[in-house]
């Protein structure tokens, strides 16, 4: 995937990008909501191992740029059925709340749409209300809530919130 809308970019994870990758997933901060406030302790080696298996078919990796530099990543993994899984990270806090995640998952859901995908859901911590409100506006139903379904690794108990969308009701915030 490469696709390049205005000041972003949108592109599969390559061998050059192990080391950012590495510096994001081993930050706690970046990585809280995803369960781990301690960072995953990953290698660049790791994760070099990881991009090299990817594949359009199964699962991806990629790259957000945002005015030539990387400020985040994203991952789909292709469930069967034409559903698609994803994931997002705006991991430089700089970019956060400038209304660019909004764009940049319209760009991504736009892709996937058009790659044959009909349906695109993903998680979310519940604690995490920011994702929430952006995933509700660009049209995601909220499925259900999952309370104290999860340990994080420090141990403390977690909800998520599992959401879908459907090309039908797919907002498209990056032609507004």
């Amino acid at each position: 995937m490469n696709i390049i809308h205005e000041d972003i970019c949108i592109r599969n994870a390559e061998s050059a990008d192990c080391a950012q990758l590495a510096k994001w997933w081993n930050d706690g901060s970046v990585m809280a909501h995803a369960g781990f406030p301690c960072g995953l302790g990953t290698t660049t080696e790791k994760i070099q191992e990881q991009i090299e298996n990817d594949s359009d078919d199964t699962k991806r990796r990629l790259i957000i740029e945002y005015k030539g530099s990387a400020i985040g990543e994203m991952s789909y993994y292709n469930q069967g059925n034409n559903i698609a899984e994803i994931g997002i990270k705006i991991c430089n806090t700089n970019y956060q709340e400038k209304g660019l995640g909004r764009v940049i998952l319209s760009i991504f859901i736009g892709e996937l749409f058009s790659m044959g995908y009909t349906k695109i859901i993903l998680d979310t911590n519940l604690k995490n209300t920011r994702a929430q409100h952006v995933y509700e506006m660009l049209g995601f139903q909220k499925l259900r809530v999952n309370e104290n379904s999860w340990t994080n690794q420090v141990g403390e108990v977690q909800s998520s919130v599992d959401y879908e969308l459907v090309r039908e009701r797919f907002v498209d915030w990056s032609v507004k």
